[in-house]
């Protein structure tokens, strides 16, 4: 085996970068927390906890073996980096909808 055969990383395709994403439970539980961030910044306190939840929730069903879009194992991809952008994202999402609720008087 060569160094370069070695050090190679495996190339996923776009979808699955996708489905780490769009994680049901990170969407859910991140922009939950976006909508009852009352400041700016309480936004990153969401991300984080949106994205633990998610995860472990993710490998506790895949875990199981209930089939998952997002499944976390040892020998899957997790696409942590993935995940945590996303989950500021849709606490953001959250976040600007409550505003725009709010200012229209809902």
């Amino acid at each position: 085996m060569t160094p370069a055969e070695h050090l190679s990383v495996p190339v996923y395709p776009f979808a699955v970068w996708i489905m780490a994403a769009f994680d049901p439970g990170l969407i859910g539980v991140s922009a939950f927390l976006g909508w009852k961030a009352d400041q700016f910044g309480k936004l990153i306190v969401a991300a984080i906890a949106g994205f633990a939840v998610a995860v472990l929730f993710s490998w506790a069903v895949t875990a199981i073996g209930i089939p998952w879009p997002a499944p976390i194992s040892h020998d899957g991809p997790t696409f942590f980096p993935v995940r945590i952008v996303a989950a500021f994202v849709w606490a953001l999402v959250g976040y600007g909808v409550r505003r725009v609720a709010r200012s229209r008087g809902a």
